[in-house]
């Protein structure tokens, strides 16, 4: 039976659910995990995660499809990701056959708060994992906690997408050899500060640039850069120190195989970007956010595609994506995780 939820005006911030998923690391090993209702953790203050931010984090939805399935998209990818932020971090690597079963634990525990097919609203699934066990010294935790919980959220754009202004940031997002290929929860940490200034000057994102020479475009501080050329080229961005987005690589076979358009990953220049036809910001929470302006301390430069209306390249690859994940088009084998 459906929560009694007005699904139409759904944000995106945080609503208590019934259930979420919890594993702990004890002694070099995992526990089994089991579901619970309490919401709330309880640590000692010398926790690792609280002293040294050791701590990683996925995202991914749960929708109901046009036929009424309850499906999760692409969740191997989000297990494979949480693996190699655990790597990097020195935390034991939760392993993927557990991952897929806590998001098919945690769907199904919460299937009433999972939105009806057309309201544009998703149930949000957020998985992260942190040291637990006291630590003073700078090393890793000896014991871990793997949590998922879910909350429901409303469509990332309200009335449609309208195209954002973005700055280049002044800031940098991650060192060369850094993090910034990992879902570390440091990284976001880092780019508050940059984000509530741009937020501050009137811009809705900032445009991140590579560390090393500031000459290449990276990414935002929660989405990967995808660009349109003027002959309908799809071009992103290619670089050791942006975080690999499940959206981005899911819309580059989008545009490749069911759009026939000609893909490319490569390292893009600042300077070529006022020559790109449509610019969009891509992620688990808006898929695509279409870009129409970016300013250069004070110099602008406007995409042809506008202020008004995503580009109409980027409109199809939003639309083609979100048709796959809402069972009205056709999905590649393994995109689609049918829960119920």
């Amino acid at each position: 039976m459906s929560k009694n939820i007005d699904w139409q005006n759904l944000g995106f911030s945080y609503i208590q659910t019934d259930k979420r998923f919890v594993a702990n690391y004890k002694n070099g090993a995992w526990d089994n995990g089991s579901l619970i209702e309490d919401a709330n953790i309880v640590m000692n203050e010398c926790a690792g995660v609280l002293q040294y931010a050791q701590t990683c984090f996925e995202g991914l939805k749960a929708y109901t499809t046009k036929d009424g399935h309850i499906v999760t998209f692409r969740p191997d990818l989000n297990a494979d990701r949480l693996i190699s932020s655990c790597k990097r971090l020195e935390m034991p690597v939760f392993p993927k056959d557990k991952f897929i079963d806590a998001v098919t634990q945690v769907v199904k525990a919460n299937a009433d708060y999972v939105p009806p097919y057309g309201s544009g609203a998703t149930l949000y699934l957020r998985p992260y994992m942190f040291g637990i066990n006291p630590v003073i010294g700078v090393k890793p935790a000896d014991e871990y906690q793997f949590r998922l919980f879910a909350t429901p959220v409303g469509p990332y754009f309200k009335g449609g997408a309208k195209p954002i202004t973005i700055k280049v940031s002044d800031f940098d997002r991650a060192a060369p050899h850094g993090t910034g290929n990992i879902k570390a929860g440091a990284n976001y940490a880092m780019s508050l500060h940059a984000i509530v200034t741009a937020h501050q000057e009137g811009f809705d994102e900032n445009m991140y640039l590579d560390p090393a020479t500031r000459t290449k475009v990276e990414e935002t501080g929660g989405a990967n850069f995808l660009f349109i050329t003027k002959d309908n080229k799809v071009v992103t961005p290619k670089s050791n120190s942006i975080l690999p987005s499940i959206t981005r690589r899911s819309l580059m076979v989008v545009a490749k195989d069911y759009l026939g358009l000609e893909v490319e990953e490569r390292e893009v220049f600042f300077e070529e970007v006022k020559d790109f036809a449509e610019c969009g910001l891509c992620g688990t929470a808006a898929v695509i956010s279409p870009v129409g302006k970016i300013v250069d301390h004070g110099k602008e430069i406007c995409l042809p595609s506008g202020m008004d209306d995503m580009g109409p390249v980027t409109k199809k690859l939003y639309d083609t994506l979100t048709g796959i994940q809402m069972g009205e088009i056709d999905a590649p084998d393994g995109w689609i995780h049918r829960i119920k």
